[in-house]
């Protein structure tokens, strides 16, 4: 068997769901699980009407109820053509009449708690897979709806919920492997789950795909299929380079690292389920259903580039703690580490010295208190505006001179790092920028490790030594000339 996974692009209206139905019955002998996001942006929308609702802003949150109940039923309505149309819009509006209810108790508190945010953003998801199931169901697949609430498990981590693994998968095998048997086509929400006790949890932003790795572990599947608006993992952002290249295979390893700093056609944690049980997961464009798109397996072939890719994580704030050096140092990291541990505040990049670290950390997060404790240990700055920039490839730690070339390329652009991290991990170099650098940064190095043919000496090489022999990598005198050790 094998999962199938469609994004909020994929399923925006009433085409992109005949597309995805037609993908769909071409693997009917595959014997699919099909996992579904929300329609496009309706999870932001619901966000907005929430926040109003709980803001006294009842009546525009309503005003947008109406407008996305409305665009629900139109959807609907384009794929039915009025074959069996009225039961279906019975429940979508018992559903619509339950987020109504929430919204009004919200509005009524005049408070929106985490759990209350779970229950609301959950509709999303129960919406979408009662539209696509139904539209399957009218052309002639056995698809059957199937609540993600009633199979994965959670904590109570309200926003950012821990799946229970094991009684997860206990429940998915005992309600998914029957339907399968029989050839049925099991249709479900992503994102969305509940406790033990039946209370509404969420996987965090992007969680689909989350859902969509828990399902294919728990089942055993054969592989499982991630299909959004791209071809595929890409050698950069498109947006920010039209140069960039579709990756056909990478490994697990650096498609995780590429997910955590910035590339946004992977969640994460996405990742983890698959791993452990050594499925491939395969990127795909519901556009072009013929595109090969990229491969995610546990090992890829060695990269013909030095770089597999590049990513870039914009909203980064730079929290640098100094420690008067008249003060003992013992003891200071540890202070520093606890205090972000303390406030749940996750560090992306780190640099330290005995008496000073540098943290890089996501600027939507709030960092008074955390701001407050770190005062009491040193001098305190932060620094707004900045993104990281994140190459990854194979080995990169063990090949010498890669990271002089890196900074080369970005002082022959007139770009300074802030911070820079390599050797922590085998396979990426990260570092630091003013956020407005990104796109001149990424353009640059993409145009430096992609635009050369393989062998080819790389032109800002070329450039450095002014027309001389340019040494072989690997040798003393390359070495020399580009940097040892940075």
């Amino acid at each position: 068997m094998i999962v199938m996974k469609f994004g909020g692009t994929s399923v925006e209206d009433g085409k992109a769901i005949e597309r995805v139905a037609a993908i769909v019955a071409s693997r009917l002998e595959q014997k699919p699980v099909v996992v579904v996001s929300a329609l496009a942006r309706v999870t932001d929308s619901l966000v907005t009407m929430s926040q109003m609702a709980a803001s006294g802003a009842l009546a525009e949150g309503l005003r947008l109820h109406r407008q996305m109940r409305q665009r629900h039923f139109a959807v609907l309505a384009s794929l039915l053509n009025g074959r069996g149309e009225t039961e279906v819009r019975d429940r979508l509006q018992t559903l619509f009449d339950s987020l109504e209810d929430v919204l009004r108790g919200v509005a009524a508190l005049g408070e929106l708690s985490p759990r209350t945010s779970d229950n609301l953003l959950s509709f999303g998801e129960l919406f979408s897979s009662q539209v696509v199931s139904t539209a399957f169901r009218a052309r002639g697949m056995d698809a059957v709806l199937v609540d993600s609430r009633q199979l994965v498990v959670t904590d109570a981590s309200h926003t950012r919920a821990v799946p229970q693994r094991e009684e997860t998968n206990r429940r998915l095998r005992q309600s998914l492997k029957p339907l399968l048997h029989a050839d049925r086509v099991p249709v479900m929400g992503g994102f969305i789950a509940a406790t033990a006790d039946g209370i509404p949890t969420t996987l965090g932003r992007g969680g689909s795909d989350f859902s969509a790795a828990l399902v294919g572990a728990g089942l055993g599947a054969r592989k499982i299929e991630i299909w959004t608006d791209v071809e595929g993992m890409m050698t950069t952002d498109p947006r920010l380079c039209p140069d960039a290249r579709r990756i056909a295979v990478i490994g697990f390893d650096e498609a995780a690292e590429l997910a955590y700093f910035g590339a946004k056609v992977l969640h994460p944690a996405t990742l983890i389920p698959a791993v452990e049980k050594n499925i491939p997961l395969y990127i795909l464009n519901s556009r072009n259903p013929e595109s090969k798109g990229t491969c995610i397996r546990a090992h890829a072939p060695a990269s013909k580039t030095i770089v597999r890719s590049i990513a870039a994580k914009r909203g980064v704030k730079v929290v640098n703690v100094r420690l008067p050096r008249i003060v003992a140092a013992q003891g200071f990291l540890h202070a520093v580490f606890e205090a972000f541990d303390r406030h749940a505040c996750p560090a992306d990049l780190v640099s330290t010295s005995e008496v000073s670290v540098s943290v890089a950390v996501e600027a939507s997060r709030h960092l008074d208190g955390l701001i407050d404790d770190l005062k009491r240990l040193g001098n305190v700055e932060v620094e707004d505006n900045k993104a990281i920039l994140c190459l990854v490839g194979e080995k990169l730690r063990g090949r010498i001179g890669v990271a002089a070339r890196v900074f080369s390329v970005l002082a022959s652009a007139g770009i300074n790092v802030h911070m820079i991290s390599q050797g922590a991990s085998e396979i990426n170099i990260s570092f630091v920028i003013e956020e407005r650098d990104i796109p001149e940064a990424v353009k640059q190095l993409h145009a430096y490790f992609f635009a050369e043919r393989e062998g080819d000496p790389p032109s800002l090489v070329k450039q450095v030594f002014r027309g001389k022999a340019v040494p072989r990598e690997g040798t003393r005198s390359f070495t020399r000339a580009t940097g040892q050790g940075l």
